[in-house]
C-alpha cells in the first residue's frame, strides 16, 4: 500500500453510510462488537465493522497498541507511561510490549517520512520564493517550515524553508539567516508548545490556531498553521499588539461567545505535560 496516497474506507454508523478519509482517523477502539472510530475534529463514529476488517483496510499506517486498539502512526507524538497523541489525548497500551511497539512505530514512521518528498515540491530558496511570491509583500508574517525528526521519528525542530520580509521583522533575524536554519539553532530557549501544533498540521493535515506568548522573541502571537507539502506546514503569524479589534457589529458579542465556546471544546494541551502521569 502507498502510505501517501489518499485512501478512503466506508462504514455504517447509526444506519448511515459514511465514507472516511483514512488520514483523518486518529484511532479505533473496540467495545465488544462495537468499534468506536475517533477522527479529526472530535467526531466519534460507532460501527459494527469488525476489528479484523479495520486492520485489513487501514494497513501499514496504523499500529496496534493493545488488544482492540488501533492508532494512526502519524497521530502518535510519543510513548511514555501512555501513548501520547498529537491532539492532546493519551491512551493506555500494553506496557510489556513497549519496546516492540516503539520499534514498530519507528519503522512505520520512517517509511512514511521517507515518502514525504513529492514531485513539484520546491528544492531551493529560489524555488520556494517563486512558489510563494504572492506572500512577499503581505503585511503579515508567513513561513513554510519543514519538520525535523529524531532517530525515533519524533518531531523535534523545524527548518525555515520560506519566509517573507514581514517574518524577518517579527523574528528580528535577517531572512538570509532564517532560511534553511532550524528554529532551535536560532533560539536556544525554544518552546515545544509551537512544535506540537506544527507537527499536527504537517503530519496529520490539521489547521491549527495558537494564541500564546513567545519567549523566544518576547511577543504575544496569534499563529494559524496548516499543511502545505508533506512534512511541511505553512504559518501565518500576527503580533497581537499590532492587531486592532473592531467590535462595532451588534453580532460581535454572540460571535465571540461562539468562538470561545468552540475553542474551549477543542483546547489541546502539550502531550509532554502528561509524561509523568
Amino acid at each position: 500500500m502507498d502510505l501517501q496516497e489518499t485512501k478512503y474506507i466506508t462504514i455504517f454508523s447509526k444506519k448511515r453510510r459514511i465514507t472516511l478519509e483514512v488520514s483523518t482517523i486518529i484511532y479505533i477502539h473496540m467495545r465488544r462488537k462495537i468499534s468506536d472510530v475517533y477522527v479529526n475534529g472530535g467526531m466519534v463514529y460507532e460501527t459494527r465493522t469488525t476489528y479484523k476488517e479495520f486492520k485489513e483496510q487501514l494497513g501499514e499506517g496504523f499500529i496496534e497498541v493493545r488488544r482492540g486498539t488501533l492508532v494512526s502512526v502519524m497521530a502518535i507524538h510519543s510513548i511514555t507511561r501512555k501513548i501520547n497523541l498529537n491532539n492532546g489525548e493519551s491512551l493506555e497500551y500494553t506496557r510489556r510490549r513497549k519496546k516492540e511497539i516503539e520499534d514498530n512505530l519507528s519503522l512505520k514512521k520512517k517509511k512514511i517520512i521517507q515518502g514525504f518528498r513529492v514531485e513539484g515540491m520546491p528544492t531551493s530558496k529560489e524555488e520556494y520564493r517563486r512558489y510563494y511570491k504572492g506572500f512577499e509583500n503581505m503585511p503579515f508574517a508567513f513561513a513554510d517550515i519543514e519538520m525535523v525528526f529524531d532517530e525515533e521519528k519524533h518531531a523535534v525542530d523545524w527548518i525555515f524553508r520560506y519566509g517573507n520580509p514581514a517574518l524577518a521583522d517579527l523574528e528580528g533575524i535577517p531572512l538570509d539567516t532564517l532560511i534553511d536554519s532550524t528554529f532551535g539553532s536560532l533560539f536556544d530557549n525554544m518552546d515545544s508548545k509551537w512544535l506540537r501544533s506544527y507537527e499536527r498540521a504537517a503530519l496529520f493535515g490539521e489547521v491549527m490556531e495558537l494564541m500564546d506568548y513567545s519567549p523566544e522573541i518576547d511577543r504575544y502571537l496569534k499563529v494559524i498553521c496548516f499543511p502545505t507539502f508533506r512534512g511541511h506546514c505553512g504559518c501565518i503569524l500576527f503580533d497581537l499588539q499590532n492587531i486592532q479589534f473592531n467590535g462595532s457589529s451588534e453580532d460581535t458579542e454572540g460571535t465571540l461567545q461562539m468562538y470561545f465556546e468552540e475553542y474551549s471544546g477543542k483546547y489541546v494541551k502539550d502531550p509532554e505535560q502528561d509524561r509523568n502521569d
